[in-house]
């Protein structure tokens, strides 16, 4: 009997193993910095010792949080309404052959497809059915349309916030190596395209106020984000930023996941005043408070980048955070009508004319269960 016991035992520890070196090795986890690129990281002023900084001090736990306590609520605590109990309502376009307008489409989260003067700009796309190197651990929640990576035409550029699973899903982005024109995105994270296979020559890595002309009348600014990073064990290690995007037409504000800080009111002082703000308004937690903002802090946001309009996102696909899916939607809309602020809510999939961000929409998901 222990001979069995200490086979059994041994065989569980060869799984153990085994999965754990799987992970180590899967090409998920992307690459690594060296050469010409590590000595750019090393030459940004926000890097120093080997990660990058943000502009102010950000824990990303406050100090009075208490790990075991935050872990058990999060893994053990039942939250109402966490997740929806029937497909979200999501609208079916054909990708492939969009109206010959400037337009928005949000995906849920923080994946959108952005259309001005016939170019095709897709941001943080997500979708695979997991925000999380562990199967199973952050799914989706289930939607009467769901788009797949297959669904797109050529992309002129693909713009990644931070390397952050639910914004850079290895699954869906060599699923779109092909159809792929550049890659913009932050220090460092250009490492781990060029691990799935994508030409040094399509990358395009910005520290935060580095500008660059992506194309005649197309300007991309690469901005601050009050955040973190990091896809194994080791964090900061790659930029998170957010992006303003200036083209003939339009001044768009493209916010990646942060928590509220100085960085908006000189964003705002410095670019705009913006046609549109996508921001982050979702998965937020008080313990969270520097890197996530809170809903009481979204108004401030907004005005201090002086939007004229914004669209709401970072919600609506995945919990990662202990609210209930329908709060950050319902508290955005509300501080909206209370402050005065001009917001967007589109359903998931439905097409947002640029020319038009004054269409009302109606808050879909409180038709929800």
């Amino acid at each position: 009997m222990k001979s069995m016991a200490w086979m059994v035992l041994g065989l569980l520890v060869i799984v153990m193993i085994s999965g754990i070196l799987y992970y180590f090795v899967h090409p998920m986890f992307g690459g690594s910095f060296k050469g010409a690129r590590l000595e750019r990281m090393k030459q940004s002023p926000n890097f120093r010792n080997g990660v990058f900084h943000n502009l102010e001090v950000t824990p990303s736990l406050k100090s009075d949080v208490n790990v075991v306590t935050l872990m058990w609520d999060f893994l053990f605590k039942k939250t109402p309404g966490l997740k929806p109990l029937n497909p979200l309502p999501s609208k079916r376009c054909d990708l492939s052959n969009l109206p010959k307008e400037d337009l928005i489409i949000w995906f849920g989260h923080s994946s959108y497809l952005l259309q001005i003067d016939g170019k095709l700009i897709l941001v943080d796309p997500v979708f695979s059915e997991n925000a999380s190197p562990i199967p199973g651990s952050n799914q989706a929640f289930k939607m009467t349309v769901d788009y797949t990576a297959l669904d797109f035409p050529k992309i002129d550029y693909l713009l990644i916030s931070h390397d952050h699973y639910d914004h850079l899903d290895y699954e869906t982005v060599v699923k779109l190596k092909d159809q792929v024109g550049h890659v913009v995105c932050g220090l460092g994270v250009g490492a781990h395209f060029e691990s799935w296979g994508y030409s040094p020559d399509q990358i395009i890595e910005g520290d935060w106020y580095d500008q660059m002309k992506l194309a005649p009348g197309f300007e991309v600014t690469f901005t601050p984000a009050r955040h973190f990073s990091g896809r194994r064990f080791t964090r900061n290690n790659t930029l998170w930023t957010s992006f303003v995007l200036k083209t003939l037409k339009y001044n768009l504000f493209l916010g990646g996941d942060s928590g509220y800080g100085k960085h908006f009111k000189t964003i705002g002082e410095q670019f705009g005043p913006f046609d549109l703000a996508v921001l982050e308004s979702g998965q937020y937690n008080d313990a969270w408070h520097y890197i996530h903002s809170l809903p009481e802090e979204w108004g401030a946001e907004i005005k201090d980048l002086q939007a004229k309009v914004t669209l709401p996102i970072h919600s609506s696909k995945f919990a990662l955070a202990m609210h209930g899916w329908k709060e950050p939607m319902e508290k955005f809309y509300e501080i909206a009508n209370k402050e005065h602020i001009a917001v967007i809510t589109p359903q998931l999939g439905e097409l947002v004319y640029l020319n038009k961000l004054d269409t009302v929409y109606a808050p879909w998901w409180r038709e929800v269960d």
